[in-house]
Protein backbone atom coordinates (compact mmCIF):
# COMPACT_ATOMS: atom_id res chain seq x y z
CA UNK A 1 0.00 0.00 0.00
CA UNK A 2 1.06 3.69 -0.63
CA UNK A 3 1.24 6.44 0.71
CA UNK A 4 1.17 10.23 -0.32
CA UNK A 5 0.76 13.00 2.47
CA UNK A 6 0.17 16.44 1.96
CA UNK A 7 2.54 19.03 2.66
CA UNK A 8 2.44 22.76 1.87
CA UNK A 9 5.38 24.28 -0.17
CA UNK A 10 7.37 26.69 1.36
CA UNK A 11 10.08 27.61 -0.88
CA UNK A 12 11.02 26.49 -4.30
CA UNK A 13 15.11 26.05 -5.23
CA UNK A 14 15.96 25.32 -8.67
CA UNK A 15 12.80 26.42 -10.16
CA UNK A 16 13.30 24.36 -13.70
CA UNK A 17 13.64 20.83 -15.22
CA UNK A 18 13.76 17.17 -13.29
CA UNK A 19 15.88 19.14 -10.33
CA UNK A 20 13.26 21.14 -9.20
CA UNK A 21 13.07 21.20 -5.25
CA UNK A 22 11.26 22.94 -2.48
CA UNK A 23 11.30 23.05 1.43
CA UNK A 24 7.75 21.66 1.95
CA UNK A 25 6.17 21.48 5.61
CA UNK A 26 4.04 18.59 6.61
CA UNK A 27 2.80 20.28 10.20
CA UNK A 28 6.06 21.45 11.27
CA UNK A 29 8.22 19.11 9.81
CA UNK A 30 10.26 20.66 6.86
CA UNK A 31 12.02 18.30 4.27
CA UNK A 32 13.81 18.99 0.91
CA UNK A 33 10.56 17.60 -2.01
CA UNK A 34 11.49 16.70 -5.32
CA UNK A 35 8.67 19.09 -7.15
CA UNK A 36 9.50 18.46 -10.85
CA UNK A 37 6.19 16.33 -11.37
CA UNK A 38 4.03 19.19 -10.37
CA UNK A 39 5.21 22.56 -11.74
CA UNK A 40 2.78 24.32 -11.59
CA UNK A 41 2.71 24.35 -7.90
CA UNK A 42 4.13 27.72 -6.27
CA UNK A 43 4.80 28.64 -2.65
CA UNK A 44 2.06 28.43 -0.44
CA UNK A 45 0.25 25.64 -2.41
CA UNK A 46 -0.58 22.30 -1.12
CA UNK A 47 1.11 18.60 -2.96
CA UNK A 48 0.88 15.18 -1.86
CA UNK A 49 4.33 13.64 -1.20
CA UNK A 50 5.29 9.77 -1.74
CA UNK A 51 8.57 9.10 -0.96
CA UNK A 52 10.38 12.41 -0.91
CA UNK A 53 8.11 13.54 -4.71
CA UNK A 54 5.53 15.63 -5.02
CA UNK A 55 3.11 13.79 -7.00
CA UNK A 56 -0.26 15.92 -7.52
CA UNK A 57 -0.73 19.37 -6.74
CA UNK A 58 -4.29 20.04 -4.38
CA UNK A 59 -6.37 21.70 -3.26
CA UNK A 60 -5.74 23.38 0.26
CA UNK A 61 -9.14 22.09 1.81
CA UNK A 62 -8.41 19.23 0.98
CA UNK A 63 -5.19 19.00 2.21
CA UNK A 64 -7.01 20.43 5.60
CA UNK A 65 -9.10 17.48 5.30
CA UNK A 66 -6.53 14.89 5.25
CA UNK A 67 -4.31 16.91 7.91
CA UNK A 68 -7.33 16.63 10.00
CA UNK A 69 -7.82 12.26 9.81
CA UNK A 70 -4.15 11.94 9.95
CA UNK A 71 -4.26 14.22 13.01
CA UNK A 72 -7.06 11.32 14.13
CA UNK A 73 -4.46 9.26 13.83
CA UNK A 74 -1.82 10.69 15.78
CA UNK A 75 -4.79 10.71 18.79
CA UNK A 76 -3.85 7.03 18.60
CA UNK A 77 -0.61 6.31 17.96
CA UNK A 78 1.70 9.65 18.56
CA UNK A 79 4.50 8.27 16.81
CA UNK A 80 2.15 7.49 13.69
CA UNK A 81 2.64 11.06 11.76
CA UNK A 82 6.37 11.29 12.35
CA UNK A 83 6.90 8.54 10.67
CA UNK A 84 4.85 8.95 7.92
CA UNK A 85 6.48 12.16 7.42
Amino acid sequence: MCLAIPGEILSIENATGLMRTGRVSFGGIVKEINLSYTPAAGIGDYVLVHVGFAISQIDADVADKIIQELEKLEEIDPEIYRTLT
